[in-house]
């Protein structure tokens, strides 16, 4: 059972310590590597995923066979609290964007738990508003803002999840988490990159000025950033 004191999951971080630890005794460690899928559309949820550092992204796709990153889901969040009431099916496939470590417990051990911890069930309530607040606020940002501003603010979304200024991606998975083509994905890096941004190698971008980047994204990234912090503070009352 890892101590409280060293919980890096926000949302078990905050459960008062007799909650925290009706869920710990079921919660397992995983060590979730990049591309990993967890679950496909219409897949039942069978685990639900406390990320500590690494990043689950929630695609939504076309029958073309395009998609689109929705919405992701690191340390402030968790994967498959909608099993809380009753069984659920997954909604879009959820992949590991970015490599790390994570607890997992089982759909039925987590909704038996929650029913036993009123805690727990705020906890749960209070994520899936801001989970839905985050999708509605993705969808207008994939619409109205520029390519650029929404690499900057995936970027700053991601350097807060994890322990290091250096993400490990892809081309192709930066084009589908952007819903754009990777030759656009290249213009783009190679733009950040003369501004003095970040460094994009193959496979790797290393982020060098924050405040410039925070300054390039567009508004989503603080919007969404603010809905967590009132949603889902860092412990309750």
């Amino acid at each position: 059972m890892m101590s409280l004191s060293r919980v890096k999951n926000r949302l078990l971080a905050s459960l008062p310590p007799e909650d925290y630890a009706l869920l710990s005794a079921q919660l397992s460690p995983v060590e979730l590597e990049k591309g990993r899928l967890l679950y496909e559309p219409g897949d039942d949820i069978e685990t639900v995923y406390f990320p500590h550092d690494c990043v689950i992204s929630l695609m939504t796709l076309m029958d073309s066979g395009a998609a689109i990153e929705s919405v992701t889901i690191g340390r402030e969040g968790a994967f498959g609290l909608m099993t809380a009431q009753a069984p659920r099916k997954a909604l879009s496939r959820a992949i590991i964007q970015v490599a790390g470590r994570a607890s997992r417990i089982s759909a039925t051990a987590f909704s038996q738990t929650c029913r036993r911890s009123p805690h727990l069930m705020n906890l749960v309530d209070r994520h899936n508003d801001a989970l839905f607040g985050h999708a509605i606020q993705s969808v207008a940002c994939n619409a109205l803002h520029a390519v650029e501003a929404r690499f900057c603010r995936w970027l700053l979304s991601c350097r807060d999840r994890i322990d290091t200024d250096t993400v490990s991606l892809t081309q192709e998975f930066l084009a589908d988490m952007l819903g754009v083509q990777r030759t656009t994905v290249t213009a783009v890096a190679g733009s950040l990159q003369t501004k003095g941004l970040i460094r994009y190698r193959r496979g790797v971008v290393d982020i060098l000025d924050r405040a410039g980047l925070e300054a390039t994204a567009c508004e989503c990234y603080g919007t969404v950033r603010d809905l967590y912090d009132r949603l889902l503070p860092d412990s309750f009352d």
